[in-house]
C-alpha cells in the first residue's frame, strides 16, 4: 500500500507491531549487506534503496529529481512485498537467485517480475535476501540501467 510517510522511520512507526518486527529485521539485513553507495529513502510511497542523484545525476528514466532505484519494500494488504529491479533486468541474476532460493527454502518463491511476496514473515529467508542485496554494486546498478536503456531505446522503462 502506498504510504504518505515522509521518512522510512515514519513509515516504520505507522506499522502495526506484528508487521514492524519483520520489516525492521529485513531493513537491518539490507543496511548490513548492501554494498556502499546506496541510500535509503522514501519513493513511490514506500521505503527504497537507490543510487543517489549525487552519484547518478541523470536520475531514473532521465528524471534528475528521481534517483535510480534498486530495492524497495512495503507491506501490502496480505504480504510484505520486496522489490529488486536487478531480478527483472538481469536474467543471470534471476537464475542465480531462483536456484539459491529453492535450495534454501525448498520451494519456488512467490514472485512477479521483480517482486517477492512474503505472506508469512516467519518464512522470510533473511540471510538469502541479504546475500541478494550484496550481489549488485552501485556501479553495476548504473551500468545495468544504462545497458537496458540502450537495448530498448523505444521502451520508456528500458528494463528498469
Amino acid at each position: 500500500m502506498i504510504s504518505d510517510a515522509k521518512s522510512v522511520d515514519d513509515y516504520v512507526q505507522a506499522l502495526s507491531s506484528e508487521r514492524r518486527e519483520p520489516f525492521e529485521r529485513l531493513r537491518a539485513v539490507l543496511a548490513q549487506c548492501l554494498p556502499p553507495g546506496f541510500e535509503e529513502t522514501m519513493s513511490w510511497g514506500m521505503p527504497c534503496w537507490v543510487v543517489p542523484l549525487a552519484t547518478f545525476p541523470e536520475g531514473y528514466l532521465g528524471n534528475p529529481k528521481q534517483p535510480l532505484p534498486l530495492l524497495s519494500m512495503a507491506w501490502q494488504k496480505r504480504y510484505l512485498a520486496f522489490y529488486h529491479l536487478g531480478l527483472y533486468a538481469d536474467p543471470v541474476l534471476l537464475g542465480r537467485f531462483l536456484s539459491a532460493y529453492e535450495a534454501t527454502v525448498g520451494e519456488k518463491p512467490d514472485m512477479g517480475k521483480s517482486c517477492l511476496r512474503f505472506t508469512d514473515p516467519a518464512r522470510i529467508p533473511y540471510d538469502l535476501i541479504g546475500e541478494l542485496a550484496s550481489w549488485i554494486t552501485v556501479d553495476e546498478c548504473i551500468n545495468s540501467f544504462l545497458n537496458a536503456k540502450k537495448a530498448r531505446p523505444t521502451r520508456k522503462t528500458a528494463g528498469f
